[in-house]
């Protein structure tokens, strides 16, 4: 895996574009109180939506390999940060809506649980700082 990151300038503020291997851009900023012009994501917040479709991608992985019918699934992060730094993530709660047509919750905590337990690099890797909690709601689709 490789990336480049390359600040756009003293003129862009704190600006800087991230390109990945695989041929794909995005834009992160600083704060303007960190003498940013708030043109992008914050880098912490990439990492904590990054660990975001990590996870989501797995639940809906596991779900899919066992042929139950998912067919929708987002998960909201809150997190906490240290104080002082460096400030990494302390706390992360995910929430998960699953939705599709009967759906088992014990297959869906299981697949959480995978997802968090064995699969997601990005959350395996944030919970040596952070405690990291989930639940989750089942919609059904008609």
């Amino acid at each position: 895996m490789e990336c480049t990151v390359r600040w756009m300038g003293s003129d862009a503020g704190m600006s800087f574009v991230a390109e990945t291997g695989s041929g794909h851009s995005v834009v992160m900023d600083g704060a303007p109180e960190a003498g940013g012009r708030n043109l992008g994501l914050r880098p912490m917040e990439m990492v904590l939506a990054g660990t975001g479709g990590c996870s989501a991608f797995d639940v809906v992985l596991i779900l899919k390999k066992g042929r139950h019918q998912v067919t929708g699934c987002d998960v909201s992060l809150a997190a906490e940060r240290a104080e002082t730094d460096p400030k990494v993530f302390t706390r992360i709660h995910f929430h998960y809506r699953v939705k599709g047509r009967n759906l088992k919750p014990d297959a869906v905590a299981r697949a959480i649980e995978l997802s968090k337990d064995k699969y997601c690099s990005a959350s395996i890797m944030i919970g040596k700082t952070a405690d990291i909690t989930a639940d989750f709601e089942i919609i059904e689709e008609a």
